[in-house]
């Protein structure tokens, strides 16, 4: 299972890293503790958030539309239905959100502070 994380470089800027979740034959990964769950929904009018940092450790589950993500380097990804990616870029400069197709449906699920996203997911190959 793969997740995109973004997070805050030694450079104070925003990088993404591509991480594979370890997953069970039947495809489930291990149980996590998690701190809060939102859902949102917008209709997807190119909605636009400048630079700004994570308000907190969270997943993003991506359950309709697509939105991009630019990192304070430059780099730009696009998610849509079915991908998962983590905010977890909590100082510096932050990241963009742009809503590129609506309606734009999002489930954030937060992530307590000792939540080790090394040991529960390896770098992708």
């Amino acid at each position: 299972m793969k997740v995109t994380r973004f997070y805050t470089g030694p450079d104070e800027r925003t990088h993404f890293e591509d991480l594979d979740i370890p997953v069970d034959e039947r495809g489930r990964s291990e149980f996590f503790e998690t701190t809060t769950t939102m859902v949102r929904e917008s209709d997807g009018t190119q909605h636009y958030l400048e630079l700004h940092a994570a308000p907190r450790r969270q997943l993003i589950f991506c359950l309709a539309g697509i939105v991009e993500i630019e990192a304070g380097d430059g780099t730009k990804r696009q998610f849509g239905p079915g991908d998962i990616y983590m905010a977890d870029d909590l100082t510096g400069e932050g990241h963009s959100h742009r809503e590129i197709e609506g309606p734009l449906v999002h489930a954030w699920v937060g992530l307590p502070d000792g939540f080790d996203v090394k040991t529960w997911g390896s770098k992708a190959g």
